[in-house]
């Protein structure tokens, strides 16, 4: 079972559009017959897309961190909850467990995991495809930043091509799940 890992906030947001994203996505994991792994919390847009992918009826799975039990409130629901003793070991428990990854809508957590995972990637870690939801145009000062970045000469036109960007939920996960059956190198998490 394909399982998509999900990155986003803890929090709702301000704009309806965010949560109406997060129940998308997690609905159509259920609809795909793929398997959920995220960060483990009941708050904000991460219950909203964890709720959305068990009432699809898909499994999932929530990673988190002993200290973070109390802040986000660990979903009492899911199929499965590993609770961790650092950080580290969530980001890579819930990368060992993916076959893509998509960010939401998020703060700097949700940041700096998907900057985490693309450079996992740019470094050959995995061959697993990553992916952003850019909804209500949320994203669009990054974009603009990271095509300055590229333009400036810090990022290459190949590492900044592996960061797949959609503004449509069904559209961008389709890309990925046909990503992900063309990732067939072993990730090796080893050197992180």
């Amino acid at each position: 079972m394909p399982t998509l890992c999900v990155y986003c906030g803890s929090s709702p947001g301000t704009d309806p559009a965010f949560a109406e994203a997060a129940r998308a996505v997690g609905s159509l994991i259920g609809q795909q017959g793929w398997q959920l792994v995220y960060g483990g919390g009941r708050a904000g847009l991460m219950g909203i897309v964890a709720d959305a992918a068990l009432a699809a009826g898909a499994p999932v799975v929530g990673v988190i961190p002993q200290t973070l039990m109390v802040r986000e409130l660990g979903h009492p629901r899911l199929t499965e909850l590993h609770v961790v003793e650092t950080m580290h070991q969530r980001k890579t428990m819930m990368a060992e467990r993916a076959d893509a990854f998509v960010a939401l809508p998020g703060g700097i957590g949700t940041f700096e995991e998907l900057f985490e995972v693309w450079t996992w990637r740019q470094l050959g870690y995995h061959d697993k495809p990553v992916g952003l939801l850019n909804v209500a145009g949320y994203y669009d000062p990054l974009l603009a930043f990271l095509g300055n970045s590229v333009d400036s000469g810090f990022v290459g036109t190949a590492q900044h091509q592996l960061l797949q960007v959609g503004t449509d939920p069904a559209e961008l996960l389709r890309r990925l799940a046909h990503q992900a059956g063309q990732s067939p190198a072993p990730d090796d998490y080893r050197l992180i």
